[in-house]
C-alpha cells in the first residue's frame, strides 16, 4: 500500500491524499461504507460502484467469521470474488465486539472468549488467530486485535487496556509479518490508537503505534458516547504525533458535522453504520440539514427527495412517495433512503477534499458545520 499526499489546507490540518493498493486507488479524504456480513445493507455493489461511487467498503470480521464461516468465503476465492467487488475492502479484527459483546465476552492475556450471538457457541479470537481470520476473509486493509474501551472507563482500566492492546498489537505485528496473503494481492495492517479520553494515554498510545512503523494507522475508542468536544480533542492529540505522511483511519465516525471537523483536524478515513442504519429508520442527511422522511411534512411535498444531488433515486422520486414506502415498511423506501445517505456521505468528503485542493476548506466547512444538523 502506497499513501500519497497531494494538498494541505492552509487553515486547518486537513489533507487530500491517494491511498494505492492493490485493488485501486482511494482518494482521502475518504467515507466507507459499512458492509458488515459482506453486504452494504439494502444496496446493490453495482450500485455502490456507479451510483455512489464508493472506493472501499467494510467487512466486519466476527460476523463473517461466524457467518458464511472462513471456509465459505476461501471456497470462494476471498471475500471480493465471494461478494462480488473489486474495489478495495478493509476489515475490522473483532476488537469492537469485545466491547459491544460485554455480556457474552471474557477477556484475558491470551485473547478475548466470546459466545455467538446466532448460537451461543464458545469461540476464542487471540491477536494471532485475528491476523489469520483477516488474511483468509482477504481484506486488502486489516486491523489490529485490540479492545476498545467502554465510556465512561476509569483511568487505570483504560492505563491496563492500552497495555495489553500493546501487547497484542506485537502479536498481530509478528503474525502478519510471518504469513503471507492468500488471493494473490498484497494486505496492510493498521494498527489502533486506544487511551479512552486521557491525553496522557492517547499520547502514550498514539506514540507507541507510531514507532511500529505501519503503512497506516487507526484510532479507535471513540464515538462510544463520549461529548463531541472529547473525540476532537483526542483526535487532535493523536493526529499531532501520528506520522505525517501515512493515513489516519479513525474508526466509527460519525455525524457529517464529526467528519467534517475531523477531516480539519488531520485524519483521512472514517466509517460509520449511521447512514445506513439511520435510513432504514427515515432519517435522511442532505447538504440543506436532516429531514425524518416519517414526519407528516412530507405527505403531500411532491419535490424530489434531493433536488440538489446527481443521484438518480433523489431525483425521480418524490419526498411523499419515499414517505409513503417507509409508512408501509416497503423494502424499496429503506433502499431509496440508504443510496441517498451513502450518496450524501460521499458527495460530502468528495466536496471536502476539492475544498482542500482548492484552498477554500476551512470556510466552507465552517459553514456546512452549523447547517447540516439543522432539522428541516
Amino acid at each position: 500500500m502506497k499513501f500519497t499526499l497531494q494538498a494541505n489546507d492552509t487553515h486547518s490540518k486537513a489533507r487530500a491524499g491517494t491511498v494505492t493498493t492493490d485493488h485501486g486507488e482511494i482518494q482521502t479524504p475518504i467515507f466507507m461504507p459499512v458492509g458488515t456480513a459482506g453486504t452494504v445493507k439494502a444496496v446493490h455493489q453495482r450500485e455502490l460502484k456507479d451510483d455512489i461511487d464508493a472506493k472501499i467498503i467494510l467487512g466486519n470480521t466476527y460476523h463473517l467469521y461466524l457467518r458464511p464461516g472462513l471456509d465459505i468465503i476461501e471456497q470462494g476465492g476471498g471475500l471480493h470474488k465471494f461478494i462480488g467487488w473489486d474495489r478495495p475492502i478493509l476489515t475490522d479484527s473483532g476488537g469492537y465486539q469485545v466491547y459491544s459483546l460485554s455480556k457474552v465476552r471474557k477477556i484475558k492475556e491470551e485473547g478475548v472468549t466470546f459466545r455467538s450471538h446466532i448460537d451461543g457457541s464458545k469461540h476464542l479470537f487471540t491477536p494471532e488467530y485475528a491476523m489469520d481470520i483477516q488474511r483468509t476473509i482477504g481484506a486488502d486493509i486489516i486491523m489490529a486485535f485490540d479492545e476498545c474501551t467502554p465510556y465512561p472507563c476509569d483511568y487505570k482500566y483504560a492505563a491496563n487496556s492500552i497495555n495489553m492492546t500493546h501487547r497484542w498489537l506485537k502479536r498481530c505485528c509478528t503474525r502478519f509479518d510471518t504469513t503471507e496473503p492468500k488471493y494473490g494481492f498484497n494486505q496492510t495492517l493498521f494498527p489502533i490508537v486506544q487511551g479512552s479520553v486521557y491525553k496522557d494515554l492517547r499520547v502514550k498510545s498514539a506514540e507507541f503505534i507510531a514507532g511500529m512503523g505501519r503503512e497506516g494507522n487507526a484510532i479507535g475508542g471513540l464515538s462510544v458516547g463520549e461529548p463531541a468536544e472529547e473525540m476532537y480533542a483526542m483526535t487532535e492529540v493523536v493526529c499531532d504525533i501520528l506520522p505525517y505522511d501515512k493515513p489516519r483511519y479513525l474508526m466509527g465516525v460519525g455525524t457529517p458535522i464529526n467528519i467534517l471537523e475531523n477531516i480539519a483536524l488531520g485524519v483521512d478515513m472514517f466509517d460509520c453504520v449511521m447512514p445506513t442504519r439511520n435510513a432504514r429508520n427515515g432519517m435522511l442527511f442532505t447538504r440543506n440539514g436532516i429531514i425524518n422522511i416519517g414526519n407528516k411534512k412530507w405527505e403531500n411535498d411532491f419535490s424530489p427527495i434531493d433536488a440538489e444531488s446527481d443521484l438518480h433515486a433523489d431525483q425521480v422520486y418524490s419526498k411523499a412517495y419515499l414517505r409513503h414506502l417507509m409508512h408501509s415498511k416497503e423494502m424499496l423506501g429503506a433502499q431509496i433512503a440508504t443510496l441517498h445517505n451513502l450518496h450524501f456521505y460521499l458527495w460530502l468528503v468528495r466536496t471536502a477534499r476539492e475544498k482542500i485542493i482548492s484552498g477554500e476548506f476551512y470556510a466552507w466547512k465552517n459553514k456546512m458545520v452549523t447547517i447540516l444538523g439543522n432539522k428541516l
